[in-house]
């Protein structure tokens, strides 16, 4: 690495003083990116797991569905369809981790039962209908750790990306050219002392 700077204690304490700070921009920034990577670690966890229960839980409703629709014909299920009264509301917030923010998602559903006259419906039909309101709180869940998922990984990829510019560019040019110049002022300072002890040589001899 080429070092242009002159041999100056000047340039001597800045290039001190550059290191110091890289090094704890560097420190810092690795702790960022261990926390992420950590959180990222644990809500990969979660999204695997919210991903498997809405699967295992959409798949069990729709053969709900499936099995009312044999009983009742599709006629009568659209018709009950229209009757169900649900209503959802979401509410959404955030919060920031490691100066990232991410979404908190409140879903709130709204029931007016009965739907319909229990008279020739299938039991299936209110089971798939429970089955399908849990299912949107699921969704919502779902969505939360997925967009947090989606956000932490873009700054950690961020973080890793600044990491690796201090570790392999910033702190080894800093560190050399602390070297370098500490060196040549030493070089500079053994030259002027051998210098002065010819000059008093010369002195003596005289």
């Amino acid at each position: 690495m080429r070092i242009t700077l002159a041999a100056t204690k000047t340039n001597l304490l800045n290039v001190k003083k550059s290191l110091a700070l890289t090094q704890e921009g560097y420190n810092l920034l690795d702790e960022k990116r261990r926390i992420l990577l950590e959180e990222l670690s644990a809500i990969i966890d979660s999204v695997d797991s919210y991903q498997e229960q809405t699967d295992l839980a959409l798949a069990e409703a729709y053969r709900l569905v499936d099995k009312a629709t044999v009983a009742l014909g599709r006629k009568r299920m659209e018709e009950l369809s229209f009757s169900v009264d649900i209503k959802s509301e979401m509410a959404i917030s955030q919060r920031r981790i490691m100066g990232v923010g991410v979404p908190i998602i409140n879903l709130s559903v709204q029931e007016n039962p009965p739907y319909y006259s229990l008279h020739e419906v299938n039991l299936n039909v209110d089971e798939a209908i429970a089955k399908f309101r849990d299912i949107l709180k699921l969704l919502a869940a779902l969505a939360e750790k997925k967009i947090t998922l989606m956000r932490l990984a873009q700054e950690a990829q961020k973080t890793i990306r600044k990491v690796k510019a201090l570790e392999k560019i910033y702190l080894p040019y800093y560190k050399e050219a602390f070297k370098y110049i500490g060196d040549r002022l030493d070089e500079e300072s053994r030259d002027s002392f051998a210098l002065l002890k010819l000059i008093k040589k010369e002195k003596l001899r005289q």
